[in-house]
């Protein structure tokens, strides 16, 4: 940074804060900054000193290298930039080093200044730099304490300051200032920079002149700040005056604004008038008067006034020696005036010198002349106070005055009778004295009303509020200078010359500039004029009354009127005027000036006059307008009458006489040859005098009266009413030919254009597309149809949505106004231009405003009319340059945001518009980026309009014209950020793109974003937005921008996270910010954002910042930039206090205090509150709801409906009202209303209109702040969301992660269950909680399975058994609290209610098979474990909340939306699974649910059969069923479940259930497979709606104990009507996996239910049914038989390779579960046949046979009933396997012991089944490597144990059959051979009768076991000698001892085995 600027723009900025903008810490910096600068203000603007060695070192900075301020080393530097550091060093004759310093300096600040080169950027530096010395020197000077003014400072700092300037004055700083202002001129400054080529193109010659003039300017203000608030020294003084004696004026005759400033400083210096003011520090004041004190200051002052020598300009010489002629005089009243006596004496004499110097004549013409003088309140008063103290302290002088003017009035008179010269010695002071008051008060900038002085109130006035000198005192006797001043008024108009009769009109005119002044004045010509019976005796009132004036405008009317010239004559010229002279004129224009003035300010003047029956002001006007008068003349009636028709009362009447007197020709005469009136006037007279006043003050009283009234039936009766004869002349007349008249003064030309567009702005502004509009109506004039106008703004609107002249020339006014603007030089009626420009872009961004609704009005009345939507016409060829640049023509405007912030304004808000339509941002993109110069000033524009450190938010500050400003640039700010939100959303390339410096002719995602100025990259609208935001985070008090503007902060973060969200700019935008801003961290820092004052906004900064933190977290995250993402993380999360650094200038104090106290208290500094939960804190829960509407005229359902009527959703997606619209209907209401009772009842009506609109905005207010609530909710939880699921897990350590869901989960629930929290917001809420409960089960349970929770002491995992509790409360309060609406939103807390019962869920174990070896009471006195611990406090919680709860879940359980049933249904299984009291079981029996979820399965069977179709519709009814199957499962599995379940019937609805009956075909729908794998084919959805059913009748028969066979019957019920579908899944040919499951099921069922003796308990059952039962079980048993020969032997091996086969990434598992699936079915069958040979007999001799008697092994599938040979192959294989699966389970055992030490590559293969994907193991760390081979470990070893328990049971089932038919073949059985009688068959043949209910092998009539013969016994018993050899009989009794005896079944096997072998031995002998 330069010395010469970069310190010195610091300085301004704390002087600035600390006095202007009253930052209350900046007094202590102020206090460094004035130590650290003082040789600055002490040698003012003196420059570094060049020097020789500085040269030299510069010059060697080339080679050598330089050190350069501020950075680090030194650095190389090229010759050029040391050449032209050695320019500037000449240039500005500074030092070497800090020319070169400023250079640097000015290449760093290029890209702020696009378009400059680096040493023309310096000069502006340079200069800039002294401006800000200049600036802080007059901001110090005005904060001093004194006699004129204050700034209501703190008495800390202007003691400081005073201290510091008193410092400055005494070391001569008059002196300085005096000599720079004489030295420093433009003019001097441009030759020398031009010489050196240091000025560039027109802008920088602007600003560099602009810089020069403003230090100037600033120093000589200082001087006045100082002279008004305390005296100069006398050298001081006499040094000023000497000043003064040597200035010229320019050349119209006025001081420029510093030589001005310099005068009123010693007009100030001269100034006692505050004596008279009686203020409480007066006596302190005098004290310091030297005036009073100083005998030499008064002499030395008095000698150099009185001293004779001429100055340069004597007027102000005459100035000066006026004022200190009053001081004088006022002195000599005071008492220590005595002793000033000598000099008191020549006050006379020094006045009368004045008087000589013509010094009223010099303050109007040389002070009031200058334009800054009425921008100075200061500078007003003084002037009031010298013109008012002349003629209150000098009254003789005053008399003298106008003795003189009578006799030079007489002296005039005479030489007028006798045609003589006038006489040479006239002088006209008293003449220049009132057109010196009437000028003075006629500007009254700052609305003082000081002219009220003149008025002396004779009545007290209606005003309550009287402002002037005597505040509100009106019956008080009034000051006597008021009454010298009003009688100075009063006595001039009574005895006045008639040569001073218009000076004394102009002088009432400036004196009645004001509410009150006009009313006096208006008082004072009221009663000036004589008496009603003075007149008819022939007196003559006043000549200055309204009574004269009225009276002689009556008579020139009168006479006038008699020569109304023809209009049919052929020479239409003003004849010569007979009566009105030229003097004539000037006195009747002054009167109507004066009378323009009254009633404008006064409505009671201008109902009085306009009212007077005598007067009728408004027809003599209108009359005269017809009479050949000058046009000035009517000019200025025309001004007259539009301040008349202010009033709506007025304008209306107004309307129909200017109608009526045709001044503008709306109706023409048959015959008449020419047009008459205005029209002509223009045409022939003004436009030949090149002079257009009446054209002029026409538009303004049309404007005017439109503003009033606009009325509809104008000139009805004679033409087709309406204002468009009006609009046409306005349009046809004086618009567009405007540009082609001639004009003698080139002003008037813009001051046309101005005033006719300002009518077509108002007509525009208030017109309403309506769809009346559109229809053509008809109206009879004179017996013909006509068609109707359409209202004036209909026809503007169709004008410029046309290719119109009046488009074309408004668009070439626009490229005309922005070519002047280019050229920064000022030109004669530049502010009217820049006006029309003004007026041109509303009109355009009003008709975008309405073209939408025109347009639809217009395509739904189908009328004729062709428009094209502005936006298209825009894009249209521009005439002059040949090329479609008129969008580029409008956004030029926001480059001169500076000079013209309103176009800017404009600018923006219409592009905004048209940025709307994306097919034209394309072009758009193209036009801007065209042409490179343009392009560059486009980009400029844009970022000089954002960078603007003038705007302001807010209206509360005040109107001024400043504030004014301040927000129509804020306003421009906003419209520009939304420009770039709205084009962001659109397809690139687009106009955001652009704007914020991306790539838009190559792919987005390329842009490399640099910092501006680097790799030449310009300064672009990202680079403003991100410095706008980026104030002020370096310090405690976080970004400014969202304390300041708190809505623009917002958009700059909307725009920041869309760049970040959208995928092609993401990339480029993270960079960036994450590298060279740090910008992320550096505003989450400073969360939360707390306004009071704008909550809704502060809420949406944070919303959007937290959303792109939350993609800053996941992108990092995902590219593996851990150390960017820890510093997020950490600053969210931590609770432990970070050491901020501080600014400097910020630390010190509190750092000592902060480590005082965390030495003292040990513990309050410790813990903070966590970032993340402080922003939860900032989100304010509860929202004050608006009251509902009490209205006591309208109808408030009425109401309600048009205010729904009214709503539409705004930009941001809010539904809000219409506050407008509604106004608009609700007045029409009102004003719709008849009769006399209505308009009484007006006000009241209109009051309750106001109470309505107030409701209204206020529920707009609560609308968007719940909507801000929302999305910042929204917005915390995503961020949170991406903390816990997307950051990498080991960022945040386990523990901690558990305290940190914990306390975010506390507050979330603290905050949501307060009572006036608002409900929308609880959704959000319920979403937020859900996912913070499933990542804390997560946690616990990863942390358990890494086995760290479970040593540790506090018992369950790192959060504590109490918080894990709380939580629950507040879950369950939430669930409660949601009553019965909300369903959706409690699905989220079922959701997370499941998550948190899980936690105390006891995780998989290993079955090493030695647990079933503690006894009993072992597992009965065992410790409880963690686990269960927690899960009975958690039931002792939920049962707590009793039945309350019960209720809400099992109603969401039995109906609502499907998600919510679906998951209270698994939250009742899951507390029913804990619920040991089976207290929820008993609620859910007794309460009727479970009987409707019983019952509603009749419901879901059409849904379900809907299901199987190939291409299903919905999935859902599935889920739901089978959430409700789980349900029914779980109430089955205990005694009393299920008995319950029984007796609601379930089996009975089951069996209705048709869906069973619809077995989809296996292989018909394989085509149409759901790609995605997510919808499962329709055998997988089949199987889905069968196997619950399944396992829910396995588990009631299970249950079912005491109850067995009615269970059991029923169940058998069901499978009998299902009986062919069984069939069909028993005989099933292809044995896939699923098909296996559901035998396994089904064989499972059918073993404990297809029994003989189910039947005898169905009751009373007939004959033949009972016969057709006895097939269906007869049936059922074949089939399982048969299915135990294929599952038992042949197809085993081949099912098993099919499975590997068909999916061999999954084989190992699926292997095993096949395993199972077949050991299940084969254990199930012998548990059938086990069953069977049990019921029918307890001996074997009585028992049936189920197995042929043949032992040899099964060979293929024969149709004979299966042999014991199969269960003898069962038997081997099953021992066989048993070992197999023994030795698999040691070894898994084994591993599971060692994990620790397996190697990797056997730990991958473990993984390897559980992680899907290829490369899949690879991806995951080694931790979770070893808890996946830990849990596939567990899952192996358990598999394995429940195959050994299977194989077991087969092996002893086994046994048993082939025991028992053994025993009976080997035994009882008698063979059959043919040689034996007949009896004993016949006997068999009784026997098996009996038996024959249970089906065994008798299959006709006995015949199959007819045919056993002895041989096949024989066979039999070899061939089971050989298989059941002592080998097996060696290994099952090892299978005996290795595992029966554990499970506690003793020797049974070993029984077996001996009765088995005993049988064969014995037959052997």
């Amino acid at each position: 940074m330069s010395s010469l600027w970069g310190p010195l723009k610091e300085l301004w900025e704390t002087v600035d804060g600390a006095v202007l903008r009253r930052q209350s810490e900046s007094i202590h910096l102020l206090d460094l900054q004035l130590k650290k600068h003082k040789p600055h203000f002490l040698s003012l603007f003196k420059n570094p000193p060049r020097s020789a060695e500085q040269r030299e070192k510069v010059r060697k900075a080339s080679t050598e290298g330089i050190a350069i301020q501020g950075q680090q080393g030194s650095r190389l530097l090229p010759e050029q930039l040391l050449t032209e550091a050695f320019i500037l060093s000449d240039l500005f004759d500074i030092g070497e080093l800090s020319a070169l310093e400023l250079l640097l300096a000015g290449e760093h600040q290029q890209p702020h200044f696009p378009g400059l080169t680096r040493g023309l950027v310096a000069v502006l530096l340079y200069w800039d730099g002294k401006l800000c010395v200049a600036n802080s020197l007059r901001t110090l000077i005005q904060s001093r304490h004194g006699k004129t003014f204050t700034l209501d400072l703190s008495g800390e700092l202007v003691a400081l300051t005073t201290r510091f300037t008193d410092e400055l004055m005494s070391q001569g700083l008059t002196k300085q200032i005096l000599t720079l202002v004489s030295e420093i001129s433009v003019t001097r400054e441009f030759e020398r920079l031009q010489k050196e080529r240091g000025l560039g193109n027109e802008k920088h010659r602007k600003e560099v002149s602009d810089l020069i003039k403003e230090c100037r300017r600033a120093l000589a203000d200082s001087l006045f700040s100082w002279a008004c608030q305390s005296p100069l020294t006398k050298d001081d003084t006499l040094a000023l005056i000497s000043h003064l004696e040597t200035v010229t004026a320019q050349a119209d005759g006025s001081l420029d604004g510093v030589n001005l400033a310099l005068v009123m400083a010693l007009l100030y210096c001269l100034d006692v008038s505050f004596v008279e003011q009686g203020t409480e520090d007066r006596e302190d004041l005098l004290q310091a008067l030297p005036l009073l004190t100083e005998r030499q200051y008064v002499s030395a002052v008095h000698n150099r006034l009185m001293d004779g020598q001429p100055w340069k300009l004597p007027g102000l010489q005459a100035v000066c020696r006026l004022a200190w002629a009053l001081s004088l005089r006022v002195l000599s009243q005071l008492p220590q005036g005595s002793a000033l006596i000598e000099f008191t004496e020549a006050d006379e004499a020094l006045a009368d010198q004045a008087i000589l110097g013509d010094v009223f004549l010099f303050i109007k013409e040389g002070m009031l002349g200058c334009e800054s003088f009425a921008q100075e309140e200061f500078y007003v008063r003084r002037v009031h106070s010298l013109i008012t103290d002349f003629l209150a302290l000098m009254p003789m002088k005053v008399k003298q005055l106008c003795n003189r003017a009578d006799e030079d009035a007489r002296l005039v008179h005479m030489s007028l009778q006798m045609d003589s010269e006038l006489p040479p010695s006239l002088r006209k002071d008293l003449d220049h004295l009132m057109i010196l008051i009437g000028e003075f008060y006629s500007k009254d900038t700052f609305g003082l009303e000081l002219g009220l002085e003149f008025w002396c109130p004779t009545e007290s006035l209606q005003h309550t509020s009287l402002q002037g000198s005597y505040l509100g005192m009106a019956l008080q006797r009034p000051p006597h200078k008021q009454v010298v001043l009003s009688k100075f008024v009063r006595q001039m108009g009574d005895l006045l010359p008639s040569t001073l009769y218009i000076s004394y009109l102009r002088m009432l005119k400036g004196l009645a500039n004001g509410p009150q002044c006009a009313h006096y004045c208006f008082s004072l010509l009221k009663t000036n004029g004589a008496t009603h019976s003075d007149n008819i005796q022939g007196v003559s009132g006043s000549p200055v009354s309204w009574e004269h004036f009225f009276h002689s405008l009556m008579l020139y009317h009168e006479n006038l009127r008699r020569d109304l010239p023809n209009p049919d004559a052929a020479h239409y010229r003003h004849p010569p005027l007979r009566g009105i002279t030229q003097r004539e004129l000037e006195g009747l224009t002054s009167f109507l000036q004066l009378l323009t003035t009254i009633i404008t300010w006064s409505e009671n003047a201008r109902l009085a006059l306009c009212e007077h029956p005598q007067w009728t002001p408004v027809v003599v006007m209108l009359g005269l307008l017809q009479c050949s008068v000058p046009p000035v003349l009517k000019a200025e009636l025309l001004h007259c009458l539009a301040a008349f028709g202010k009033s709506p009362e007025i304008a209306a009447s107004l309307w129909q006489s200017l109608e009526y007197t045709q001044i503008l020709q709306t109706v023409r005469a048959p015959g008449q040859r020419q047009a008459a009136g205005i029209e002509v006037e223009l045409n022939e007279i003004e436009s030949s005098c090149e002079e257009y006043p009446l054209t002029r003050s026409f538009c303004h009283l049309i404007s005017t009266l439109v503003e009033s009234s606009l009325p509809v039936n104008l000139g009805a009766g004679l033409r087709v009413p309406g204002f468009q004869p009006y609009l046409n002349f306005l349009r046809d007349s004086v618009f567009l030919p405007f540009p082609t008249r001639a004009y003698r003064r080139p002003a008037e030309k813009w001051e046309v254009a101005d005033s006719v567009l300002e009518v077509f702005h108002k007509l525009l502004r208030d017109y309403e597309p309506q769809p009346s509009d559109f229809v053509q109506e008809m109206v009879e004039l004179q017996g013909e149809q006509l068609p109707a106008h359409k209202p004036p703004g209909h026809s503007i609107m169709f004008h410029l949505l046309n290719d119109s002249p009046m488009l074309g020339l408004c668009l070439s006014l626009l490229e005309e106004g922005v070519r002047q603007l280019d050229a920064y030089a000022p030109f004669p009626g530049k502010k009217h231009l820049e006006s029309a420009v003004l007026r041109c872009l509303c009109l355009l961004d009003l008709t975008l405003q309405k073209e939408a609704v025109f347009m639809d009005l217009l395509r739904e009345s189908q009328a004729s009319l062709l428009v094209s939507p502005l936006e298209q016409l825009l894009q249209g060829v521009s005439p002059q340059t040949r090329r479609a640049d008129h969008i580029v023509n409008i956004a030029r405007y926001l480059y001169h945001s500076s000079s013209n912030p309103e176009a800017a304004f404009q600018s923006a808000k219409i592009l905004r518009r048209i940025a709307n339509y994306p097919n034209i941002q394309i072009r758009l993109v193209g036009d801007f980026t065209h042409d490179q110069a343009v392009s560059d000033k486009l980009m400029a524009g844009f970022v000089e309009c954002l960078d603007n450190e003038e705007a302001e938010e807010g209206t509360e500050k005040g109107d001024g014209e400043r504030e004014k400003v301040a927000r129509i640039r804020h306003e421009t700010q906003i419209h520009i950020l939304n420009l770039l939100i709205t084009s962001l959303e659109l397809k690139t390339p687009n106009l955001a793109l652009y704007l914020l410096g991306y790539e838009v002719k190559k792919p987005v995602s390329s842009t490399n974003l640099q910092d501006p100025g680097v790799l030449g990259c310009p300064r672009s609208c990202l680079h403003a937005i991100l410095s706008l935001l980026q104030r002020g985070t370096e310090k405690r008090s976080g970004p400014v921008l969202t304390q300041q503007a708190p809505h623009l902060a917002e958009l700059c973060y909307q725009v920041i996270y869309q760049l970040c969200a959208c995928p092609e700019t993401s990339g480029p935008t993270m960079r960036y910010l994450r590298t060279s801003q740090d910008f992320l961290f550096s505003h989450l820092r400073h969360l939360p954002f707390i306004l009071p004052s704008n909550q809704i906004a502060a809420l949406s900064q944070m919303s959007w910042l937290m959303k792109t933190a939350a993609i800053e977290l996941r992108v990092t995250s995902l590219n593996r930039q851990r150390s960017h993402t820890q510093r997020l993380v950490s600053l969210l999360l931590d609770d432990q206090p970070h050491t901020q650094h501080t600014a400097d200038g910020e630390s010190g104090m509190e750092e000592e205090t902060r480590s005082v106290s965390g030495f003292l208290h040990f513990d309050t500094v410790s813990k903070v509150r966590r970032k993340l939960l402080s922003v939860l804190d900032a989100i304010d829960f509860s929202q004050d709801m608006p009251e509902l509407l009490q209205l006591d005229f309208f109808e408030r359902t009425q109401i309600e409906q048009v205010i729904s009527n009214c709503e539409h959703v705004n930009e941001q997606g809010h539904t809000v009202c219409n506050v407008k619209l509604l106004h608009r209907v609700l007045v029409a209401e009102v004003n719709a209303l008849q009769g006399m009772a209505a308009i009484g009842q007006r006000p009241l009506l209109m009051e309750e209109v106001n109470s309505i609109l107030q409701q209204v905005v206020e529920r707009n207010r609560v609308r968007r702040s719940l909507s801000a609530k929302r999305h910042a909710l929204q917005s915390w939880r995503s961020l949170v969301e991406t903390l816990l699921t997307a950051c990498p897990a080991d960022l945040i350590p386990a523990d901690d992660r558990q305290l940190i869901i914990r306390d975010l989960l506390l507050d979330l629930h603290d905050k949501v269950l307060s009572e006036d929290a608002a409900g929308e917001l609880m959704p959000i809420v319920a979403g937020a909680v859900f996912t913070l409960t499933a990542q804390l089960s997560q946690s616990v349970l990863s942390e358990q399975q890494q086995g760290a929770g479970l040593e540790t002491s506090s018992g369950f995992a790192s959060i504590a058994n109490s918080a894990l509790h709380l939580i629950l409360r507040k879950l369950l309060d939430f669930i409660l609290c949601t009553g019965g609406g909300y369903q959706r939103l409690r699905a989220h807390l079922y959701g997370s209610l499941l998550y948190y019962l899980q936690i105390a869920q006891k995780p998989e174990e290993p079955d090493t098979l030695q647990t079933a070896g503690n006894t009993m009471w072992e597992r009965l006195t065992a410790p409880e474990d963690d686990f269960s611990k927690l899960q009975r406090e958690n039931l002792a919680i939920i049962e707590s909340y009793g039945k309350a709860l019960m209720e809400v879940v099992c109603r969401d359980a039995c109906d609502g939306h499907e998600i919510s049933r679906m998951l209270a249904l698994a939250v009742l299984d899951r507390i029913l699974s804990i619920d040991r009291q089976n207290q929820w079981l008993v609620y859910v029996c007794n309460s009727g649910y479970l009987r409707s979820v019983v019952e509603s399965l009749r419901q879901d069977d059409i849904a379900l059969q809907t299901l199987l179709t190939p291409q299903p519709p919905l999935l859902k009814p599935l889920y739901i069923y089978e959430s409700k199957m789980a349900l029914l499962t779980r109430v089955a599995k205990t005694a009393q479940g299920a008995v319950e379940l029984l007796r609601c019937g379930l089996v009975a609805q089951l069996t209705e259930c048709q869906v069973f009956d619809m077995v989809p075909d296996s292989d018909a729908h394989s085509v149409m497979r759901d790609p995605s794998g997510f919808i499962p084919s329709p055998m997988d959805r089949y199987r889905q709606i069968l196997l619950p059913t399944l396992r829910l009748f396995q588990v009631i028969l299970t249950s079912t104990t005491i109850n067995h066979q009615q269970g059991a019957a029923q169940v058998l019920q069901w499978l009998i009507v299902h009986a062919d579908t069984i069939d069909s899944l028993l005989r099933c040919q292809e044995l896939s996996m699923g098909a296996l499951q559901e035998l396994s099921l089904l064989t499972g069922i059918i073993s404990k239910t297809a029994l003989p003796g189910a039947l005898e308990m169905g009751g009373e059952v007939n004959s033949s049914a009972l016969m057709e039962f006895q097939g269906h079980i007869n049936r059922f048993q074949r089939l399982c038989l048969s299915l135990l020969g294929r599952l038992a032997g042949s197809e085993r091996e081949r099912l098993l390779k099919q499975a590997e086969i068909a999916a061999p990434g999954e084989s190992a598992e699926r292997r095993e579960e096949m395993e199972v699936a077949m050991q299940q079915v084969c254990a199930n069958i012998m548990e059938y046949c086990q069953t069977l040979l049990l019921q029918s007999s307890a001996q074997a001799q009585f028992s049936i046979c189920l197995f042929s008697p043949s032992g040899s092994e099964p060979a293929g599938r024969d149709g004979g009933p299966p042999s014991l040979g199969l269960v003898l192959f069962l038997l081997k294989t099953s021992t066989a396997d048993f070992f197999r699966f023994h030795q698999s389970h040691r070894q898994s055992l084994g591993k599971l012991q060692s994990l620790d030490q397996l190697p990797p590559e056997e730990l991958k293969e473990l993984c390897q089944g559980l992680v899907s994907g290829p490369g899949g193991v690879e991806k995951i760390s080694s931790v979770q490597r070893s808890l996946l081979a830990k849990r596939r470990l567990v899952q192996l070893i358990n598999n394995r144990a429940k195959l050994l328990a299977l194989c077991s049971y087969v092996i002893e089932t086994c046994l048993f059959v082939l025991w028992r038919h053994l025993e009976y073949y080997l035994l009882h059985c008698t063979p059959t051979d043919p040689k034996d009688s007949l009896l004993p068959g016949l006997s068999l043949v009784v026997k098996l009768k009996e038996f024959n209910s249970f089906g065994g092998l008798q299959t006709s009539g006995g015949r199959g076991l007819s045919r056993i013969s002895q041989q096949d016994l024989d066979l039999l018993k070899s061939d089971m000698a050989a298989g059941f050899g002592e080998a097996l009989q060696r290994k099952l009794l090892e299978v005996e001892g290795l595992y029966s005896q554990v499970r506690s079944r003793y020797t049974f096997i070993q029984a077996l085995v001996r009765r088995i072998r005993g049988l064969l031995r014995q037959h052997k002998s």
